[in-house]
């Protein structure tokens, strides 16, 4: 099992040369964050990941988090005090706001830092991810009091948060929600009812958890148009903002997962919690929303990030595992980074996750353009693309987590299949990431839903005119370039013959539309990734950096031909329609009856 070791000169070029941060840096709030400033505190982030929290990785895998008697959870060995230096660095609060207690970075950092501390352990990264969500809501929809009375604890880290969304006999469908909430003499309500799948709803690291409950009020609307967001603390708060008596909320039980043991899946039972509301009543969808956007860009970068410590696992074993003799080789056996087929899974893996980092961080950059930028027209369509891309990122960079650490497991062989390598543990810890946060299904939905027909489809058609301008770009930067140009150009041409049926569709027959919103969205994944591929290439070839220059060509041609072309490939799944779908009857789908012959 190899040590993990921070990505730092990938991310100090993407950074510099394929995503634009310098022109980040210099909006207005971001000039204390300049790209030196930035590389420097990331190298320090990513020596503190890889000493203190990668080596709890394996022990969080085989130890797991435990319901202890009295109903609290306890994590695994080292945790507590990894946590503990966490918070004491600081690194949870570089891109949260400086007005409680935070570095003012921007989010592009900020996103940097999941990815290091995911790579290093992804059970320990989960808790301060669903912290920032929830801290991201109370930043827009809280009152001053409320986010004077919580925020600075969260934002140092030393409170943590949770979102409750999900119940038993809901699932994904929010709006069938029962949680209750009644207004109280005082203001506040009293929250009764029960939510499961709540990562990190109890542990052992911090001295409060601040959850976010959704809940209905009495009278309310039926479905999502009348549920309601609230604080309710673990610990009430006391006026001096010490934490108070123990709040009615507690852990009935602990899923026993897949992957991921470490970090704790609880069931939590509210019985007349003493809650807050967040915002007004019947409006907790959109306190939902902010959450849920930022944990979904979080986990696409999950996929990413368990992939760069899976990939770093196999290329240390194919380099030292001899087995077998490769073509035109002296010695009586050949490491495997010799065999081509070896060659082609190290390939695509370490090509999909370049493209993933770039993907990951265009989007976050999106993001802070969004917030920061001070022209309304260019926050305005910066909020566009990061609807557009979020999706993306979120499905395509789980979907590819999935993909890429099998093969990293695939290279193992035999001994991927046995736990002691740790191999299989990134396996399973990152096949939850394609589920929570919105399946990729939803994913797929909300894509061609929502995002699709924004101003009628020319927000979505824009974008992929940008994307088509590096065209001329690679026909610029030369011969060695032709291949992806054109590779590209057909790509491009199958998604915006996809889109155009997508849009001629949709009103007509929605559900031929989300029959092949799937397929759809892969075809964007490929061609933004290998979109953002080329473009670091042209980037490459424009520094005085000949190794640099090479490698990135080299990932770029690689892509565009031998992974891109599933994307036209994939047209006639998301153009298909709905019919054959639907065609057989549930009786049907489970096979011919049997027959018994006389």
């Amino acid at each position: 099992m190899s040590q993990y070791q921070p990505p730092l000169a990938d991310i100090a070029f993407a950074l510099e040369h394929v995503v634009g941060y310098p022109d980040i840096a210099r909006l207005p709030g971001f000039e204390h964050a300049d790209l030196g400033t930035v590389v420097e505190l990331l190298e320090q982030c990513g020596e503190f990941m890889a000493e203190v929290v990668a080596p709890t990785n394996r022990q969080g895998d085989t130890q797991g988090s435990t319901l202890a008697s009295d109903a609290t959870v306890v994590t695994p060995n080292g945790f507590k005090q990894a946590y503990h230096q966490y918070v004491e660095a600081g690194w949870g609060s570089v891109p949260l706001p400086e007005e409680f207690g935070g570095g003012g970075f921007p989010r592009t950092v900020g996103l940097v830092i999941q990815e290091l501390m995911t790579s290093a352990n992804m059970a320990f990264s989960l808790c301060p991810l669903l912290t920032q969500g929830a801290i991201e809501a109370v930043l827009h929809y809280g009152d001053e009091d409320m986010k004077n009375r919580y925020l600075p604890k969260m934002v140092s880290g030393e409170w943590t948060g949770t979102m409750n969304l999900t119940e038993p006999q809901a699932g994904s469908d929010v709006g069938a929600l029962t949680t209750r909430a009644v207004k109280n003499d005082d203001g506040s309500y009293a929250i009764t009812g029960q939510k499961i799948f709540i990562t990190y709803g109890d542990h052992d690291m911090a001295e409060q958890i601040v959850h976010l409950v959704l809940a209905r009020t009495p009278g309310a609307p039926e479905g999502t148009r009348g549920i309601s967001c609230f604080i309710v603390p673990k610990f009430l708060v006391n006026d001096d903002g010490s934490v108070g008596a123990r709040n009615s909320v507690e852990t009935i039980s602990l899923e026993h997962k897949m992957g991921i043991h470490a970090s704790p899946t609880c069931v939590l039972s509210f019985e007349g919690a003493s809650g807050y509301l967040v915002g007004e009543e019947n409006k907790g969808m959109r306190s939902m929303f902010v959450m849920m956007n930022s944990a979904r860009l979080g986990v696409g970068v999950q996929g990413l990030a368990v992939a760069e410590r899976a990939y770093q696992q196999s290329l240390a074993y194919a380099k030292e595992r001899q087995q077998g003799r490769a073509v035109g080789a002296e010695g009586p056996t050949s490491a495997l980074i010799e065999f081509p087929d070896v060659r082609r899974m190290l390939m695509t893996q370490r090509t999909g996750i370049s493209a993933l980092r770039y993907l990951m961080l265009l989007d976050a950059s999106y993001v802070d353009l969004s917030t920061n930028h001070p022209d309304p027209a260019v926050r305005t369509r910066a909020d566009e693309i990061v609807g557009i891309l979020t999706p993306i990122c979120k499905s395509f960079g789980t979907d590819m987590g999935n993909e890429l650490t099998s093969l990293a497991l695939q290279i193992h062989g035999g001994m991927g299949f046995v736990e002691e390598t740790g191999a299989a543990q990134h396996v399973r810890d990152v096949r939850i990431a394609a589920i929570y946060e919105g399946t990729n299904g939803i994913q797929a939905a909300d894509l061609v839903g929502r995002k699709l027909g924004i101003r009628s489809g020319a927000s979505v058609l824009e974008f992929i005119a940008t994307m088509r301008e590096v065209e001329a770009e690679l026909d610029n930067a030369g011969e060695r370039f032709a291949s992806i140009r054109q590779e590209l150009v057909r790509q491009f041409d199958a998604l915006q013959e996809a889109t155009a049926w997508m849009l001629r569709t949709g009103l007509s027959d929605p559900n031929s539309v989300l029959s092949g919103s799937s397929p759809y969205l892969r075809m964007w994944g490929l061609c933004t990734s290998a979109w953002m591929l080329a473009r670091a290439a042209v980037a490459a070839a424009g520094t005085d950096d000949a190794e640099l220059a090479e490698s990135q060509l080299v990932l770029a041609r690689f892509y565009a031909e031998q992974i891109l072309p599933q994307s036209a490939g994939l047209l006639g799944a998301a153009t298909a329609g709905s019919t054959d779908l639907f065609a057989l009857d549930a009786q049907q789908l489970a096979g011919p009856a049997r027959r018994v012959l006389n």
